[in-house]
């Protein structure tokens, strides 16, 4: 039991960790609410789930190829300035209360979530750095079944984190003015297109 408590945390400390996704998802939750966090959150918990399993079968090492990796570095770039820069250009049209289109949305969340998380290339490289070493630690001590068992529980830590956070998001929004919400909206807007240039400089000098 204990070495499942260890593994939850293991994923919590992973989840904590203040990064592009978590960025998004703060400013998901602050512009649409908590649904719309969490939606982005099973995005990103999809694209975690899939790389689970790529490292678990094998497949990792494809990943960790110069072109592959530019073109991660590159995708990632993209996605968050595309993403920093929209949300700078519809600052005027944040609202406090919009329902109109929730099922779209709802869905456009999930989707971006998974997106955000699949082209980060921070996810890559945890997977396959801090789960492949479990893999590699535990290789003929454990059986699969529990390798299961040690992978849900990292997914649960990730998922206690993911609710916390979508909920605080959702709180804060309630707390907010208009203003304080484009100031907050302003802020991770630039963080994401910090990141974003951090991924393209680093897809620049893999390329040369």
């Amino acid at each position: 039991m204990d070495s499942i408590f260890t593994y939850i945390f293991l994923g919590i400390s992973m989840a904590a960790t203040f990064g592009p996704v978590k960025t998004v998802l703060l400013n998901t939750g602050l512009k649409n609410g908590f649904f719309h966090a969490w939606f982005f959150s099973l995005g990103a918990l999809i694209t975690d789930i899939m790389y689970m399993f790529i490292v678990y079968f094998g497949v990792g090492q494809f990943i960790d190829s110069l072109l592959l990796k530019t073109i991660l570095w590159s995708f990632g770039c993209f996605v968050l300035l595309y993403t920093g820069i929209e949300n700078l250009l519809s600052l005027n049209r944040i609202e406090m209360n919009s329902t109109t289109g929730k099922r779209t949305r709802l869905r456009q969340s999930i989707l971006t979530g998974f997106f955000m998380s699949f082209l980060n290339p921070l996810t890559i490289l945890f997977w396959l750095g801090i789960y492949g070493s479990i893999l590699a630690k535990t290789a003929g001590v454990t059986t699969g079944y529990q390798i299961i068992l040690l992978s849900i529980a990292i997914l649960i830590g990730i998922i206690l984190v993911d609710l916390i956070y979508s909920f605080l998001s959702s709180v804060a929004r309630k707390l907010l003015t208009i203003n304080l919400l484009k100031t907050v909206t302003f802020i991770s807007s630039l963080l994401m297109i910090g990141f974003g240039l951090y991924f393209g400089k680093m897809a620049f000098q893999a390329l040369f």
